[in-house]
């Protein structure tokens, strides 16, 4: 084989130099000013990992246990952190008053780089998991479950892994969800579309799944409920999904803590005196409770006199902090002043340049339901992608989607997939790549549907798939 000439050798060595130290800027590599971020610390009896560094690091695994009220599963020591760049520790500390960090170290955010990621909504599809209209692959994740024996349709959600930049795809290592509220349902409103538990108002709108009634009709005074959903302002709860005969009775309450009193040990969720001198603290110190922190109260006994005994104060969803980290949140807008300055989940956002769909920018406002895709920087989420997904006496579009195989077949009016039952039969349903007749169980499918009245998606639209 000829040698390379001297000259035209240091030149191609030096482009090759120049494209691997470009390589590695954009990805980035060497992990200089990487954070390093402890294990899973959510809020859901999960205990905190080893750290996984920036870099190359690994992302912390959260095992299953015994939860909080011995109902549901909690979490186990997280996994080993991966090795990599160096950096300093104590990156990833949340604005919803979790002490633990996101188990995820800092992403570059560039185009074409996969970015370390936490999402917070509610489920809006399986198969694996679709929260906020983004899609991640499950196959390797570890899922920690309260209050319900699965994972359904509109479950509210915490998602750790990896996205791409333009925020189309992840792939999970760990998802959470636990419900936020449970008790007695009272002061019903039918026209204002509400109802209030133990003090917490609880609003619906058109995406809110209702698990295993028809509507508010269906909730009777008196009766234990059961609320996943977003907490907006203090006292108020925006619901994603309700079970109107729960399995459990323990009271549970979400929300903003105000009033705090640490002389007398209590503080206030909306009208509800939360008595914590007994309390355990999971996935956060006692020393974070502070106003303004978003708290999950677990208790044994009804209230009594407006005042709960609590068991267990748990930090809700931990929402990072670390510059570069991609965020995806689905909640209720407050504090608003701006496009450029309002909050969701009590987290500072700007959306001067995002990207805004599903209504006009002008729309924007306390109250509006949104879901907003960016990247954290000083301590703010700067937006790339916002969609409107309800304002106020206007409304907003729903929508839910199922990919996977059929399963427990009957007819196109009564069939599953990812075990959520599925009504096709309607004259106005769509099918592409195949009609009605071709619906059989094994058949894979993506089916799209805008509502789910007593636990059956009321399906638009199904696409038979390879």
């Amino acid at each position: 084989m000829n040698k390379i000439k001297t000259p035209w050798r240091r030149f191609m060595l030096g482009l090759l130099s120049a494209g691997f130290i470009a390589l590695l800027l954009s990805c980035g590599g060497g992990g200089g000013d990487g954070s390093s971020a402890g294990g899973l610390s959510a809020g859901l009896g999960v205990a905190t990992g080893n750290a996984a560094v920036a870099g190359t690091g690994g992302d912390a695994a959260a095992g299953t246990g015994t939860g909080s009220d011995g109902t549901g599963s909690g979490g186990s020591t997280g996994g080993n952190g991966g090795s990599g760049g160096t950096g300093s520790a104590g990156g990833g500390t949340s604005t919803a008053g979790n002490s633990g960090t996101d188990g995820s170290g800092v992403g570059s955010g560039g185009t074409g780089v996969t970015a370390d990621a936490a999402g917070i909504g509610a489920a809006d599809g399986l198969g694996s998991i679709i929260l906020n209209g983004l899609r991640y692959d499950t196959d390797s994740a570890t899922f920690t479950i309260e209050d319900a024996s699965e994972l359904q349709i509109g479950m509210s959600a915490r998602v750790a892994g990896k996205v791409d930049a333009n925020f189309t795809s992840g792939v999970a290592t760990q998802v959470q969800s636990a419900a936020e509220l449970r008790g007695e349902a009272s002061g019903i409103d039918t026209s204002a579309g509400s109802f209030v538990v133990m003090g917490t108002v609880v609003s619906i709108d058109s995406a809110t799944v209702w698990g295993d009634a028809d509507g508010l009709a269906d909730v009777r005074a008196g009766s234990i409920v059961q609320v996943w959903g977003l907490p907006s302002a203090p006292g108020a709860l925006r619901a994603t999904r309700i079970q109107v005969a729960p399995t459990l009775n323990a009271p549970l309450v979400t929300g903003t803590v105000q009033n705090l009193d640490t002389l007398h040990k209590t503080f206030t969720l909306g009208q509800l005196t939360i008595d914590y001198a007994t309390t355990a603290f999971s996935g956060m110190n006692a020393s974070a409770l502070a106003n303004g922190v978003i708290v999950r109260v677990r208790g044994t006994a009804s209230p009594a006199a407006g005042v709960l005994i609590a068991t267990t104060v748990q930090g809700w969803y931990a929402i990072p902090v670390s510059d570069g980290i991609a965020v995806q949140l689905a909640g209720v807008i407050t504090d608003f002043v701006s496009r450029g300055s309002f909050k969701v989940l009590g987290t500072p956002v700007d959306a001067t340049n995002g990207q805004i769909t599903g209504g006009p920018a002008n729309s924007l406002g306390n109250g509006v339901k949104v879901e907003v895709d960016g990247f954290m920087s000083g301590g703010v989420l700067v937006v790339k992608k916002l969609r409107i997904r309800n304002v106020p006496g206007t409304g907003g579009p729903a929508s839910f989607t199922l990919i996977g195989a059929i399963g427990a077949y009957h007819s196109a009016a009564d069939f599953r997939v990812r075990g959520q039952p599925v009504d096709a039969g309607g004259s106005g349903v769509l099918f592409e790549n195949g009609t009605v007749s071709d619906l059989a169980n094994g058949r894979r499918v993506t089916v799209v549907g805008d509502r789910v009245v007593d636990g059956v998606l009321i399906a638009q639209r199904v696409t038979f798939t390879p």
